[in-house]
């Protein structure tokens, strides 16, 4: 007989339509965190230079390291959040987590910035795998609608990123950087409050899979605050960065290749699939995330300040053009999967894959072409600019919101949490990946003349943008292989 739980969940996952009901709430909750989450990153770069006193390549590793701790934590919160906690614990207890951290920043965002970073990291980590989790766990396995789903979704994240993207930093630089920080920490508390609102509508889903007064949920809590000042000193140090990045990666897939030793031997072929895809999306991110790091400063020194005749802080359209695009045509692009999969025209995840990196290819040569659009002052057209952000979008939305669909397709339910962490470590990689690309790309010269500091920047991306097409070709040729691998998962 059925249990009430297991009979909520079937409800749940017999729903109508495109998308579930619940999906809804996940929406607004991620929505918020996005926008403290997105609002906080694109003020790093600009805070480091501007009020730390940072020179732009020591900004770009200072930028990488940071970013690549907050996603590595995504594995270890995913990692927790199965074991442990459950993913419903696991967000509130992040979320409390972000909040205290921008608090901090908003106090005192000079002398306690690595402080206030570190609490977000640790908070981050428990929060942002386990509800992209928990929106899998709404459709059955094989249910062609997850696609949807996920891309309504991610066009809800990108809500709260075009909202905090913008607002924040043109609040900093206009009128007060505690402010901004203040603003992240109130919007952050808004998603918790939310999530706790609607989670009585989640039946099953996201409960801990042990006792609650378990002694291990207390130590989770407890040594997540122990970490906060490891993770501040770290974070402040990038060599000792370094290090950790060449020990998490290896661990991880580690104790993935412990827990194959139980899986079944298509299990196994799936979860070999999961990590091709993951492997490439490392050279995604290293290469999209220069948006937060030297595109930033790029922006913030290269573009005039008018979008098609509106005046606009070009900063903040750096940080919130790529959530718009999302928006506009996320959902659209999850309908015409939709579409696409009942005629059966629609391209297999590994071809979605590598157009994504073909679209990526394309949108940063257009960057490293604004180097001959540059008036003699050395700032080029935002509106140019800011197409090649539309053409980055295409290429997001081909992998991005397929990918978290891929990996709740691809691993078995009771590795879900940590497969989702290690699509976020693939992150964290690209994160520390794109510190060390936007370094390079920067003029080691402090006094370089702007013209210079353009050139350079624009050099670089036209080299990132020939790595982009080369990972497309590669993967659209061995498409059939990795195809084979997943089986009967599209």
């Amino acid at each position: 007989m059925m249990t009430e739980k297991e009979t909520s969940l079937e409800q749940i996952q017999n729903f109508k339509g495109v998308y579930p009901k619940q999906l809804w709430s996940l929406f607004f909750s991620e929505m918020w965190e996005r926008f403290c989450f997105y609002g906080m990153r694109g003020m790093l770069i600009i805070f480091m230079t501007t009020q730390l006193a940072m020179q732009a390549k020591e900004a770009n590793l200072q930028y990488g390291a940071t970013q690549s701790f907050v996603y590595a934590f995504t594995f270890i919160g995913g990692l927790f959040a199965d074991k442990i906690l459950g993913f419903r614990k696991s967000l509130f207890w992040g979320g409390l987590l972000m909040i205290v951290g921008s608090i901090i920043l908003t106090i005192s965002p000079k002398e306690l910035f690595f402080l206030g970073i570190a609490f977000t990291v640790v908070g981050t980590g428990f929060f942002k795998p386990n509800i992209s989790t928990m929106v899998g766990e709404l459709y059955r396995q094989g249910d062609s609608r997850r696609d949807a789903g996920f891309s309504l979704f991610y066009a809800g994240i990108n809500i709260g990123a075009l909202l905090g993207g913008y607002a924040c930093i043109a609040i900093a630089q206009s009128y007060s950087w505690n402010l901004a920080f203040g603003l992240a920490a109130i919007v952050m508390t808004i998603s918790l409050i939310t999530f706790l609102y609607t989670q009585k509508s989640m039946g099953s889903i996201g409960l801990s899979p042990i006792n609650s007064k378990n002694s291990f949920q207390i130590a989770t809590y407890v040594g997540s605050l122990l970490a906060v000042p490891v993770i501040m000193k770290m974070v402040s140090t990038p060599s000792l960065t370094d290090i950790f990045m060449m020990l998490i990666g290896p661990a991880a897939l580690l104790y993935l290749i412990y827990e194959m030793r139980t899986c079944t031997k298509s299990e196994v072929s799936k979860l070999i699939a999961a990590m091709i895809f993951i492997l490439f999306s490392v050279l995604f991110w290293a290469i999209f995330e220069q948006a937060g790091g030297s595109l930033s400063l790029f922006a913030d020194n290269h573009l005039s300040k008018s979008l098609l005749g509106i005046s606009m802080n070009p900063a903040g359209v750096n940080n919130s053009a790529n959530a718009f695009f999302v928006i506009v045509f996320a959902a659209i692009f999850g309908l015409i999967w939709v579409w696409l999969s009942k005629r059966n025209a629609e391209p297999n995840t590994v071809v979605k894959f590598g157009i994504g990196f073909i679209f990526l290819g394309a949108a940063y040569y257009m960057f490293g072409m604004l180097r001959n659009l540059a008036d003699a002052n050395a700032i080029a057209p935002l509106g140019f600019f800011t197409l090649a952000y539309f053409v980055i979008t295409l290429g997001e939305l081909s992998i991005s919101p397929i990918g978290l669909s891929i990996m709740t397709k691809l691993a078995p339910q009771r590795l879900g949490g940590m497969m989702m962490g290690m699509w976020f470590l693939a992150s964290a990689y690209g994160q520390y990946v794109a510190g060390i690309f936007g370094a390079a790309i920067t003029n080691p010269d402090a006094n370089a003349s702007n013209m210079d500091k353009l050139i350079s920047y624009t050099k670089g991306y036209t080299n990132l943008s020939t790595y982009a097409f080369v990972a497309g070709v590669i993967l659209i040729l061995i498409s059939p292989l990795i195809k084979k691998m997943m089986q009967e998962v599209k």
